[in-house]
């Protein structure tokens, strides 16, 4: 892992298009702002990992289950 320091008004590159710029610190908590293109997901780790649970939840259906639902949507 790679650890920076960076005081408020002061950026992180990464790669060409996403840059991060911490906006304030205000106790514990600090803001970033994050400028990348919107073809990029950003999310908070734990909304990620939420949205990757459910992913393999949704993955996890028999396949007689989804053929059998196919089959229902092909008759309306």
């Amino acid at each position: 892992m790679l650890v920076l320091t960076r005081k408020i008004n002061q950026s992180i590159q990464i790669g060409d298009n996403i840059e991060l710029t911490i906006l304030a610190i205000e106790g514990e908590q600090v803001k970033i702002g994050i400028n990348a293109p919107k073809h990029i997901d950003i999310h908070r780790k734990e909304v990620y990992l939420a949205i990757q649970q459910e992913n393999a939840q949704a993955s996890a259906i028999p396949k007689d289950v989804l053929e059998s639902l196919s089959k229902q949507l092909r008759k309306k």
